[in-house]
């Protein structure tokens, strides 16, 4: 081993340790490898390493390209409405039941996101998914991580389905072999779809357990149920000039202030404001906690009995939840920057991330794009917010205005010629895909700044950095060098007519793994120069290797975090990460095994 294979092997693991941490954001792991690497060229001596010419090249990739194309397409006809109405379009359908609904649900959305970026057609489907669930009279937890299963589904069936493709496609045209066709992939990722939907009709009614979303929870904790009510405080009163920490107001395990209300103006920094005569209180609590402030001197009680909704609606004001999408201008700000209240007259109640509902000392908590945020308003905010498109609303999803929707023609033509010219290798994807986006710019269909800011810029600087990655490792030989070593131990461990089967189930299964801790996209980069490289070792054709990692880099079916569709419905359903891997784990073992018998069936190892 030479010091630059072992430099560019400790890059790779500082990279997948930074990544699994989430200590830093993705894209800024991936610009800290991408300084090491430039860095690294320019020692003197060295032989193998990309020089800083090579390494900026990966900035001219057309796939990278392809993908914000792509990102912009979608935003586009998602903008018109199509998506919307085609994904509501299932809330008329009759109660056919639970797997009747769940199989109506899950072939949508994997037509869709077939053809368009699957989180989208997730974002678009998660109201319409829980109202099917209610149609069925089941909860939202049997018909949210269907969602995204199915988005994946589709998405494993096209070259435009997922980024994912366009990558794998491009890294092997780059190694110099013919790109992946329209439909290619779709010889296996079909088959797999059929199956995997079946599969998941079945399982999620007896595997997924019934899990209640945040606004179910906001009465129960422990079992017990909360209540809402106002408090004023009155002149004279001893906790006047104290902080709510002092006053014993925000020291209780059973109650919560949520917002303090001066005149008509909400407080902000509810710990720091110092208790005023006049002062009004919204307070959240058990039965216990009401009894506690009804022995507080000064501190009258202004709303007595019934639960949290009984007093929002008498108040003329409800709770909705929404999720912070993916492009959201708050992700990354916390609601204390962004002055929450103020900006869109709605209270957070509680934050609900990852499996966890955080309902205190979140106010200076940095928001994550998939938080789901439980607010308090009148119908006026709520409705407000819908068309901000800040957040996304989850009790119905965002009307497309009327000039949006007269551009639907424009956008649909656009996306299905660049489809077909693809499809009939008439033009390349990299050429149709950006033509397209500059077409629907001129014909007025979408503003050239909201398509900029509809490309996840994050995901490109990934994308490119890890592409300088792979280059590393192709150029240095930590490709070959790991690639070597899988090879002797295929054929220490199996006779020779099975080696190449059980290379290509190693390298599909090393794959999934890694693609449930880290990016889809991150993966196949790093992935794909060792499968070219085992297959170079081996003698075999590269392609159904490099078939077994653009297909295993969307399989991430056992995690949370596996696919960013998954993230997504994490907090909506109110999941746990346990659901994810007991529906999850057994759909991975029936798209490895579909896999391995029919991707040497379609690309046989031998040309």
């Amino acid at each position: 081993m030479t010091w630059e294979i072992a430099a560019v092997l400790a890059l790779v693991l500082f990279a997948l340790v930074q990544f699994v941490r989430e200590r830093w954001p993705l894209d800024l792991t991936g610009l800290v490898v991408f300084a090491a690497l430039l860095l690294l060229s320019q020692l003197p001596g060295n032989n193998t390493f990309p020089t800083t010419e090579r390494l900026l090249m990966v900035f001219a990739n057309a796939a990278p390209l392809t993908v914000a194309a792509m990102f912009i397409l979608t935003y586009a006809l998602e903008r018109t409405g199509a998506i919307t109405r085609a994904m509501v379009a299932l809330e008329r359908v009759g109660n056919l039941g639970t797997h009747g609904l769940l199989l109506i649900m899950m072939l949508a959305a994997g037509t869709a996101s077939a053809f368009i970026n699957n989180t989208p057609v997730v974002v678009v489907g998660l109201p319409v998914a829980m109202h099917l669930a209610k149609l069925a009279g089941a909860p939202a937890s049997t018909f949210l991580i269907p969602l995204s299963y199915a988005a994946v589904f589709g998405g494993c069936c096209t070259l435009v389905g997922t980024s994912t493709n366009i990558l794998g496609s491009g890294l092997l045209n780059d190694a110099g072999q013919p790109p992946l066709g329209m439909f290619e992939i779709g010889a296996v990722g079909l088959p797999l779809a059929i199956i995997g939907i079946l599969y998941t009709v079945w399982a999620a009614p007896k595997l997924l357990p019934v899990r209640k979303t945040l606004s179910a929870e906001l009465g129960s904790e422990a079992g017990t149920a909360e209540y809402a009510f106002e408090v004023t405080i009155k002149s004279g009163a001893p906790v006047v000039g104290k902080t709510l920490t002092q006053a014993g107001l925000s020291s209780r395990k059973d109650m919560r202030v949520i917002e303090l209300l001066r005149g008509s103006e909400p407080a902000q920094q509810l710990d720091a404001v110092r208790l005023a005569a006049g002062d009004r209180l919204v307070i959240v609590g058990t039965p216990e906690a009401v009894v506690a402030i009804l022995r507080m001197q000064g501190v009258d009680l202004e709303t007595q009995g019934g639960t949290a909704a009984d007093y929002l609606a008498a108040h003329e004001t409800h709770l909705a939840e929404a999720i912070i999408g993916p492009l959201s201008e708050i992700a990354g700000r916390s609601l204390r920057d962004v002055s929450f209240r103020q900006r869109f007259g709605l209270v957070v109640l509680a934050i609900h991330r990852r499996g966890l509902n955080l309902s205190r000392g979140f106010e200076s908590v940095p928001l994550q794009a998939g938080d789901t945020l439980l607010l308090m308003g009148s119908d006026a905010s709520v409705n407000d917010l819908r068309r901000s498109g800040a957040l996304l609303l989850l009790d119905r999803t965002r009307v497309a205005t009327s000039a949006q929707q007269a551009s639907a023609p424009v956008v649909f033509g656009t996306l299905l010629g660049v489809i077909i010219l693809s499809a009939f290798e008439l033009v390349p994807i990299e050429v149709a895909a950006p033509v397209g986006c500059v077409l629907l710019m001129l014909t007025g269909a979408i503003r050239p700044r909201d398509a900029y800011a509809s490309v996840d810029w994050p995901l490109m600087f990934l994308i490119y950095t890890t592409l300088a990655l792979g280059l590393a490792m192709d150029s240095t030989g930590a490709a070959n060098y790991i690639a070597q070593h899988l090879v002797g131990s295929a054929a220490g461990w199996f006779e020779e007519a099975w080696r190449p089967l059980a290379m290509l189930a190693v390298i599909y299964l090393l794959t999934v793994v890694i693609t449930e801790v880290l990016s889809n996209n991150a993966t196949v980069v790093l992935m794909m120069p060792i499968a070219l490289g085992v297959a170079a070792q081996m003698g075999f054709d590269p392609r159904p290797f490099a078939i077994a990692i653009t297909l295993g880099a969307s399989a991430g079916f056992a995690t949370p975090i596996g696919y960013q569709t998954n993230t997504f419905v994490y907090s909506a359903g109110g999941y746990r990460f346990g659901d994810f891997l007991r529906i999850g784990l057994p759909l991975n073992f029936l798209y490895f095994a579909g896999a391995m018998l029919i991707i040497p069936w379609v690309w046989p190892f031998h040309r």
